[in-house]
C-alpha cells in the first residue's frame, strides 16, 4: 500500500505538485491590478476600491513608512479590523519591505504590551478608536510611531457624513493624535505610487510574525517567509477547483489578524482577482448575512460556530434571505459537525468542506475536496506538496498504519521557519524536517485524516483516556443543544473528570439526567460527563473556537469560592 493513498483521491484538477513562482506576497495584487484594473479588489458598507487603485493605495503607503524610517526587517503592528484600511497596511507594508505583526484588535493592554515587545514593533497602525489602548501602552514598549486611521475615511460620502454627525464620536473615533503621531490619509496623501522605496523583497525574506492565540500556553511568534505564504496561497487556490479568475466574491468575515483570514481569504482573493466584501465583526450575523446576499458572494470562509449560527438565524430559517449564490466554504479552526454540515448546505446549496491548518503552516494543511467525496468528521486530504504522516505518541518517531492514533505531523512548502525568540520550542516543533503539530489524529485506508484531539487536552478519568471532541460531537447531537464545550476538571476521588458546558437551543429546555441518560446510550460510562452545567454562552477565540481552557479556569475559580 502506497503511504500516500491521498494521491489517488484528489479531485480531477488539483496536481500533486505546483510549480511555485519565485515572487514576494504582495506579487499576487499587483497580478490581479494589471489583470483586472477595475474590479472590486475590496467593498466595505459600498464603497469599493478597485485592484488598480489598492495597488497605488499600497504604493503610496510603503513610501509613508519609508519616510518615517521604516526598512527591510522593521515590524510595523497593524491593529485594525476588517476594513480596506487592513489591506492597505498589510501590503504596503510588505513592498516596504517590512515585517507584518497582525494584533487582535480585541486584545487589553497586557495582551498588547506583550506582543509588541516579543515582536519589536516600532510603528503601529492603529484604528482610531482604539488608538487610546495602544498609547496608554506606548511607553511600556517600543513604538515610536501610531499611524492612524478612522473607519469612515473607506465608507461611501453619505455613510461617512452620518457616521460624523451619529456615531464617531460616541463610538470612541474621534480622537486627538499625540505628538509625532500620524493619521493614514495624511501620509497617504504625500505621496504617489512612483514614490515606492527601491527594497528588494524575496520569497526568503520574511513576511509575517503571526502569533498564537495563547490558548495553549504563551502566545508564540511563528515566523512565515514570503515563500511559505505564497505557496499556501496557491495550494488553496488549486484546491478550489470551481474558482474562476476575476469572477468570485469572498465574504471576509473570519479576521484578518488570523493567519485563517490573512491566507484562505485576503490572499486567496489578491491571487484569483476576487472581490472582497469586508465584515470588521463576524458575529454581527445579520451584517454577515445582508452582505452575502447584496453582493452574492460565492466564497465563505468561516469556522462552524458562524455557520452554525446562520442556520438557526430566524429570518434565515424563514427563509427571508437568498443565499444561493454562495459556492464553496472552507470551515476551519474548530471541528465541523455534520448537523452543522448538512443543515448549511441544504439552505444555502453551497458547498461546505472541512480543513484544517495552524499557524505554523501558516494556515492549511489539509481540506475536504471540493467537489469529491466529503468525510464527515474528516479534515480531508494533504493539500500538494504536502506529505503527513502518524507518529507514535510513545516514542515520536514510528510511523503508525491507518488506522492507529497518534501524533499528526507534516512536511511541506508552506510549513513556517521557527518561533521568533525561542529556540527550545522551535527544536521541539520541527524535527528532521517535520513539523510536529500537538494534534492526535489517525489516517484511514484511503489517506483521509482525522483529528482525535490536542496532546494537551486528554482527560484521564480514573486511569482511562477520554477526548473531548468525541464527547461534544456525541451532546452536539442532541436535538436541544446548540453549541456544547468538553474539558477535564479535578475529581478527588478520580483525579479529574469529565465535565460538559452545554448551550441550549433558543426556547428549549432540559436536565442534567436527561443529557446524560442520553450520553450513556452513545458512549461508555466512563466517558459520561460526571458534571454538566447550563449556559446562555461559551467563551470563544474571536475565529470561533470554543475556549476548553477559560472554561475549565472559570470553574476553578467557581469551585474555590
Amino acid at each position: 500500500m502506497s503511504d500516500r493513498p491521498w494521491l489517488q483521491r484528489y479531485d480531477e484538477g488539483v496536481p500533486h505538485s505546483i510549480d511555485y513562482p519565485e515572487v514576494p506576497l504582495f506579487y499576487f495584487l499587483e497580478e490581479s491590478a494589471r489583470k483586472y484594473p477595475d474590479a472590486p479588489c475590496t467593498i466595505f458598507k459600498g464603497a469599493k476600491i478597485s485592484f488598480r487603485e489598492m495597488n497605488e493605495l499600497t504604493d503610496r503607503f510603503a513610501a509613508g513608512l519609508a519616510s518615517l524610517g521604516v526598512k527591510k526587517g522593521d515590524r510595523v503592528g497593524i491593529f485594525v479590523p476588517n476594513t480596506p484600511q487592513f489591506v492597505i497596511a498589510y501590503y504596503g507594508a510588505l513592498k516596504a519591505g517590512a515585517i507584518v505583526v497582525a494584533t487582535n484588535p480585541l486584545y487589553t493592554p497586557r495582551e498588547i504590551e506583550h506582543q509588541v515587545n516579543d515582536s519589536g514593533i516600532e510603528v503601529m497602525v492603529v484604528m482610531s478608536n482604539f488608538y487610546n489602548t495602544v498609547k496608554s501602552v506606548q511607553p511600556k514598549t517600543g513604538i515610536r510611531k501610531l499611524i492612524v486611521t478612522n473607519i469612515k475615511e473607506t465608507l461611501p460620502p453619505v455613510t461617512a457624513f452620518l457616521f460624523t454627525l451619529l456615531k464617531e464620536k460616541k463610538a470612541g473615533f474621534r480622537v486627538t493624535l499625540g505628538e509625532g503621531d500620524v493619521w493614514m490619509q495624511d501620509l497617504l496623501n504625500q505621496f504617489k505610487p512612483e514614490d515606492r522605496p527601491k527594497v528588494e523583497v524575496g520569497p526568503d525574506d520574511i513576511a509575517v510574525f503571526q502569533y498564537s492565540g495563547g490558548t495553549t500556553g504563551v502566545s508564540k511568534g511563528a515566523i512565515a517567509l514570503h515563500r511559505n505564504l505564497v505557496a499556501n496561497t496557491l495550494q488553496i487556490r488549486y484546491w478550489m477547483v470551481n474558482a474562476k479568475d476575476g469572477e468570485e466574491v469572498v465574504l471576509m468575515a473570519i479576521p484578518l489578524y488570523h493567519v485563517y483570514g490573512m491566507v484562505a481569504g485576503m490572499s486567496f482573493a489578491m491571487s484569483t482577482g476576487a472581490s472582497l466584501v469586508m465584515v470588521p465583526n463576524a458575529r454581527d450575523i445579520k451584517d454577515d448575512l445582508d452582505n452575502l446576499q447584496k453582493y452574492r458572494c460565492t466564497i465563505f470562509p468561516g469556522v462552524p460556530t458562524l455557520y452554525n449560527a446562520i442556520n438557526n438565524w430566524p429570518d434565515v430559517v424563514a427563509g427571508k434571505y437568498d443565499l444561493g449564490s454562495i459556492k464553496a466554504c472552507i470551515s476551519g479552526s474548530a471541528p465541523l459537525l455534520r448537523e452543522t454540515k448538512e443543515k448549511f448546505e441544504s439552505l444555502t446549496g453551497g458547498k461546505v468542506f472541512e480543513g484544517y491548518g495552524l499557524s505554523e503552516a501558516p494556515t492549511a494543511t489539509h481540506c475536504n475536496p471540493l467537489m469529491g467525496e466529503n468525510r464527515t468528521g474528516s479534515i480531508g486530504l494533504p493539500l500538494p506538496d504536502v506529505d503527513a504522516r502518524i507518529i507514535s505518541l510513545d516514542d515520536g518517531v514510528t510511523v503508525l498504519p491507518p488506522g492507529e492514533v497518534g501524533e499528526l505531523v507534516i512536511k511541506g512548502p508552506q510549513v513556517f521557519k521557527g518561533y521568533h525568540n525561542m529556540p527550545t520550542e522551535t527544536k521541539n516543533a520541527l524535527r528532521d524536517g517535520w513539523l510536529y503539530t500537538g494534534d492526535i489524529a489517525r489516517m484511514d485506508d484511503d489517506g483521509y485524516f482525522y483529528i482525535v484531539d490536542r496532546k494537551k487536552e486528554l482527560i484521564k478519568p480514573g486511569g482511562f483516556q477520554v477526548w473531548p471532541r468525541e464527547v461534544e460531537e456525541v451532546i452536539a447531537a442532541h436535538p436541544k443543544v446548540l453549541e456544547v464545550g468538553v474539558a477535564g476538571v479535578p475529581d478527588p476521588k478520580r483525579g479529574e473528570t469529565v465535565k460538559a458546558w452545554v448551550v441550549l437551543k433558543p426556547g428549549e429546555t432540559a436536565t442534567v439526567d436527561e443529557l446524560r441518560a442520553y450520553c450513556k446510550e452513545q458512549m461508555a460510562a466512563y466517558k459520561v460527563p460526571t458534571e454538566i452545567e447550563f449556559r446562555d454562552e461559551l467563551p470563544k477565540t474571536t475565529v470561533g473556537k470554543i475556549l476548553r481552557r477559560e472554561l475549565v479556569r472559570q470553574h476553578k475559580e467557581k469551585t474555590a469560592s
